[in-house]
């Protein structure tokens, strides 16, 4: 008697386990997209993850998965690091550049300009503007008032200059 085929769902049932186990991690770390940079953008942004700090803001440096040079994580609540984005549309949003868009705002933190998104969830996104590679910076909610986001971009600051140069990215 041939199991499966009395079974149609024999075959699928093993098939997800083991699609959900590779999507899971051993130690339940953050899970998070790794961006695909252009030829251009992606030694920028494997540079940066050599600069990048062990700790930002107290927290300790705990990437998420897939391991990936183009993603960074500090762990407590996470805050996520991508490099190597497409630019956001709000980056050339006129309201934005006006101060007319409550839910962005441009600005600079030690010698990094950035883009700040508020998002409907209450978390925020921040991604690098006038730097040769689009670097995406995440926080949770808990993180996300002006002190912790300052704080945090304080920290990130330095490896930025030292492994972005100023300039124009890419326009994908």
């Amino acid at each position: 008697m041939n199991f499966f085929r009395h079974r149609p769902l024999g075959l699928i049932a093993p098939a997800l386990l083991i699609a959900v186990a590779g999507c899971s991690t051993a130690d339940d770390g953050t899970t998070v997209a790794a961006p695909r940079p252009d030829a251009r953008t992606a030694p920028l942004c494997r540079r940066l993850d050599e600069a990048l700090p062990g700790k930002v803001d107290g927290r300790h440096r705990d990437d998420p998965r897939p391991a990936s040079a183009y993603t960074a994580g500090w762990s407590g609540p996470a805050i996520i690091l991508r490099c190597g984005v497409v630019r956001p549309p709000k980056m050339t949003d006129p309201e934005v550049a006006q101060g007319h868009d409550p839910h962005a705002l441009a600005g600079g933190v030690d010698g990094v300009d950035w883009l700040m998104e508020k998002r409907d969830d209450g978390s925020s996104r921040f991604t690098t503007a006038n730097r040769r590679a689009y670097v995406e910076v995440t926080l949770p909610k808990e993180l996300s008032g002006p002190d912790d986001s300052t704080a945090v971009l304080v920290d990130l600051a330095p490896a930025v200059k030292k492994a972005i140069p100023e300039g124009i990215a890419s326009m994908r």
